[in-house]
Formats: structure tokens, C-alpha cells, sequence
């Protein structure tokens, strides 16, 4: 599952969305009810990971940085797009993440401003977390302390590895123990909240490699952790380095052994979802329990009241829309009950909160019985008519979750 709500490259088709970027009713009603979120998505890299399938772009596939200077300026257009959409109602923003790309490619300014326009348009709660993902070798201790001093209260490292042949073959750009130093220039700046990302299961890693990563990691004392399976993506560098056979594909059992590797290591800061540890990111916490947030930018996805819509993917085509004081929407869907009560058990079966056994169906209840037989699951009363996975269970939680949506 994606952290952050990042945008994929592909888009699916949807229902047509008003120019206005009007809702339905169904999607506003108790809106100031439910928590509200924000993610702004930055699609601008220095360069493109072989791994990455992302909705990004590097400077020369758009013809210069002339959209990069400008995004600031779109991004709080579609902020005020956001105002006039949601209404009186909207409740304060809760949380706001903002990812790519690399985010802070962006001048620390503009972050600061676009923070800024949240604030003013939408409202921003007292105790918001405010994030912005960050690549260790674009931030320097005035940039995060400009973040800081600017509303920001976590930053997100992309570490992925801490051996150097691994970050090649990720084509990573930072050297080892440039993430651990900027974790430390963060909290210098006064960031209470630090993340770091790892990837398991790269080719030519070995199980050595990996526990060198994981130790680093925790050498810098991050509050939160992530770590996740090497995806290997259609269409991507590393993609095509596999279809040839110039590099192997991840191996289940490797993959396995990793992410126990992993929990053993990272069990001081406790798992909170499969491939989270540490303290919560609230945010991506709204996106698992099926929260409502506004996503701003190229390809952003948003979701309001069981209604989820997406944006165009190229930057110029969303300035453009915006500038035009039309909706950068490119289609929408309304989700049925039933889409909603899959969803939920898909996402809310990963967390350590576990799944409430009312959303199951029979044959899914069935299921959960036999998963506990297997010591995938654990149920009852102490567990407070939830299923929760067990550390075997995160082992195969999407095989747990086919069987549980039936």
C-alpha cells in the first residue's frame, strides 16, 4: 500500500467532473463531522529512480524549470478551488503531507507558502501534523529550520539503503550517512517528529546489507520507520533491468526473511501498520481508516464522502486548468456502500488497531476462523471483536486479505 497517498503514474478513466469541481451532495453532507486532510503532491525530481512509478517529471522532460517556479501559484489556485468546493462547512485540516517527487526541490519559501494558503483558505487545527517528504541531499539546516520556523512539524527522509551498491541499483543520489546527518539537522531545526524510509529486497542485497541499513536507521534515533518490499514496476529502469535478466527479480522467501529481520530490529518503536513503525503518521493514518482529504496537484487523488476523484497528470495541463478557473479534475467515481466495506477491510486489516469483525460477511467471518486456526489472525475478546494480524499473519497479509473480503 502507498505511505503517503502518492500518485501513481497511470490514471483510471472516471465519470466526467464539473468545471466548478462541484461535489454531490452525498460527499458534503456531515462534512464538518469527519477529520480533514490535505496532500499536495510535488511532481518535480532532480533525477528518476530506476525503481520509481510515480507520477513524476525531471527538468528535462518539461522543458525547463518555468513550471517548477510556478507550482506554488497553481498549488494555492487549487486551494481556493478547494474553498469554494467544500464550503462553510469544511472543518480545520487536520493533517497535511506534503509529497513526490521531491518536495523540497521547491524553495523552503514556497513550502512555507503553501502552508500559508492552507491556513488561510481551509484553516489549520491547532495540533495539525504538517509533513513534507524530503530526499537527504536536497535540505540543508537553514532550509529545515526555514520549514520549521515555517509551520512544518515532521519531515520524511527517503533513506532506502545505507550500503552504496544498493542506492545504485535504486539509482539513489545520496551518499551513505548523508540521511542519518539530515535526520539530525531536523532535529536540530526542531522537528520533534522524524521519519526515515527503508527498502528491503533490492537486487544484489544481501541479509548483511540490509541489518547495516536497519542499524544505521536507528543510529540517527528516528521517532517513526518505514520499510517496505521492493516493488518492481512495469515500465520503470529497473524494470526493464529484470525483463532482460540483467538483474534477478525479489524472492518471496528473501522478502520474507527481510521484513523479520526488520521486525526484530524495530520492535523497540512498535509496528503500527505492516510497514510502519514508531510513532503514527497521522495522516497516512486518515488514508487507512478511509478519511476524507483534498489531494492538490498533477494526479492527485482525493476522497470526500465516498466520492474520489483524480487529477490531470502533466503540470502544464493542470497550470493551465487552473489558470483558466476551471477544475484540474480529470474524472471522478462514487463509491458504493460495498466499495467502501472492501476498502476498509483491505486497509484497516493492516493496522496493529486490527479490523472490526462487523465488516465482515459470512464467508469472510469463515475465513477469519480458519486464519486463526493458521496463526495468521488473532480474535476475541481480549481483542475487542477485532482481527488483528499476527506476526506470521503480516508475513502474508494480502493472501489474509483476499480470503477476508469474500
Amino acid at each position: 500500500m502507498p505511505q503517503t497517498g502518492r500518485v501513481p503514474s497511470a490514471l483510471p478513466d472516471g465519470d466526467p467532473v464539473p468545471a466548478s469541481g462541484a461535489l454531490p451532495e452525498v460527499a458534503t453532507a456531515g462534512l464538518g463531522d469527519r477529520p480533514l486532510g490535505l496532500y499536495l503532491h510535488v511532481p518535480f525530481c532532480a533525477s528518476r529512480c530506476g525503481y520509481c512509478d510515480f507520477n513524476t517529471y525531471v527538468g528535462s522532460e518539461l522543458g525547463g524549470g518555468g513550471l517548477q517556479a510556478t507550482y506554488a501559484d497553481a498549488a494555492i489556485d487549487e486551494l481556493r478551488l478547494a474553498r469554494r468546493v467544500l464550503g462553510d462547512a469544511t472543518p480545520p485540516v487536520q493533517t497535511v503531507f506534503v509529497g513526490g517527487g521531491t518536495p523540497t526541490l521547491l524553495p523552503a519559501a514556497d513550502l512555507v507558502r503553501l502552508l500559508t494558503a492552507v491556513r488561510d483558505e481551509l484553516g489549520l487545527a491547532d495540533d495539525a501534523e504538517v509533513t513534507t517528504e524530503a530526499n537527504p541531499d536536497s535540505v540543508d539546516e537553514r532550509y529545515l529550520a526555514t520549514l520549521r520556523a515555517g509551520g512544518f512539524t515532521r519531515v520524511s527522509f527517503g533513506m532506502q539503503s545505507a550500503v552504496s551498491s544498493v542506492l545504485k541499483v535504486l539509482d539513489r543520489t545520496h551518499t551513505p550517512g548523508r540521511p542519518q546527518q539530515a535526520a539530525k539537522e531536523a532535529f536540530a531545526a526542531g522537528f520533534e517528529q522524524v521519519s526515515l524510509d527503508l527498502i528491503y529486497g533490492t537486487p544484489g542485497e544481501t541479509d548483511d546489507d540490509w541489518q547495516a541499513s536497519l542499524d544505521a536507521a536507528l543510529a540517527a534515533g528516528p521517532t517513526h520507520v518505514s520499510a517496505y518490499a521492493l516493488i518492481v514496476e512495469d515500465g520503470t529502469r529497473l524494470g526493464r533491468q529484470v525483463a532482460r535478466g540483467l538483474l534477478p527479480a525479489p524472492d518471496d522467501d528473501v522478502l520474507a526473511d527481510r521484513y523479520l529481520l526488520a521486525q526484530a530490529a524495530l520492535k523497540g518503536l512498535g509496528w503500527y501498520e505492516v510497514s510502519n513503525w514508531g510513532s503514527p503518521c497521522r495522516h497516512n493514518l486518515g488514508y487507512w481508516r478511509g478519511g476524507d482529504w483534498w489531494g492538490i496537484g498533477p494526479g492527485a487523488h482525493s476522497h470526500v464522502g465516498g466520492v474520489r476523484w483524480w487529477n490531470v497528470k502533466h503540470p502544464a495541463a493542470y497550470a493551465e486548468r487552473l489558470a483558466a478557473g476551471a477544475s484540474p479534475a480529470a474524472g471522478r467515481e462514487l463509491l458504493t456502500d460495498e466499495d467502501r466495506r472492501v476498502e476498509r477491510v483491505l486497509l484497516e486489516v493492516r493496522l496493529r488497531d486490527g479490523l472490526p469483525l462487523s465488516v465482515l460477511r459470512p464467508d469472510g467471518l469463515a475465513a477469519s476462523a480458519r486464519q486463526v486456526d493458521e496463526g495468521l489472525l488473532e480474535v476475541g475478546p481480549h481483542r475487542e471483536g477485532r482481527a488483528v494480524l499476527t506476526l506470521r499473519g503480516r508475513l502474508f497479509a494480502d493472501a489474509v486479505v483476499r480470503d477476508l473480503v469474500d
